[in-house]
C-alpha cells in the first residue's frame, strides 16, 4: 500500500497503452494490477492517443480508506476489429471508472475489465510485426491497409 491508488491505474493504462494486453503472453505484465486471472478473447482493441488518470482524490468515488473508484480519460481515435483488420475512426472522448481496493497489503483494479486501450503508434507497430509475420498474401494486404489506414488516423 506504499503506492497510491492512482499511481497503480496509471501503471496499468500505460502498459496497456504500451500494447501488454495484445497476446496472452503478456498478460503477465499487467497481473501485478488487478484482481482478474485471465485476460478474456476481444474482438476490437480500441486505439487511444492520449489517456490521462486523475490523481486529484476530490474528483474521485471514496467507498472507504481501502476501497476507491478512479475516472481515468482516453482520447479515442477509433478501433480496430480484429475478425476483418479494419479500423473505424472515431474520434471521442471515453471516461472509465476504475475500482480499486486493498487485496492483501497491495491496490489492485477489481474493475471494469475493458477492451485493450493501445495507443496509436503501438498499433501501427504491432500491425506492421503481424504484416512481417503473415506468410497468406492476402491477409499480408489486409495487414498493409490496416497500417494505412491507422497511420490516416495519427
Amino acid at each position: 500500500m506504499r503506492r497510491s491508488p492512482a499511481d497503480v491505474v496509471k501503471r496499468y493504462v500505460l502498459l496497456d497503452q504500451k500494447g501488454a494486453r495484445l497476446d496472452a503472453s503478456s498478460f503477465d505484465t499487467v497481473m501485478p494490477y488487478v484482481e482478474w486471472k485471465e485476460e478474456p478473447a476481444w474482438g476490437h482493441i480500441v486505439v487511444v492517443q492520449k489517456t490521462t488518470v486523475s490523481e486529484d482524490y476530490r474528483q474521485w468515488e471514496i467507498v472507504n480508506n481501502l476501497e476507491v473508484i478512479i475516472p481515468v480519460t482516453f482520447q479515442v481515435r477509433g478501433s480496430v476489429y480484429l475478425e476483418t483488420a479494419s479500423f473505424v475512426p472515431e474520434d471521442r472522448t471515453e471516461e472509465v471508472r476504475f475500482h480499486v481496493k486493498v487485496v492483501g497489503n497491495y491496490w489492485r483494479i477489481l474493475s471494469p475489465v475493458i477492451p485493450p486501450h493501445v495507443g496509436l503508434r503501438r498499433m501501427v507497430s504491432f500491425a506492421r510485426d503481424a504484416a512481417l509475420h503473415e506468410s497468406d498474401d492476402i491477409q499480408r494486404t489486409v495487414l498493409t491497409d490496416l497500417i494505412e489506414s491507422l497511420r490516416k488516423a495519427n
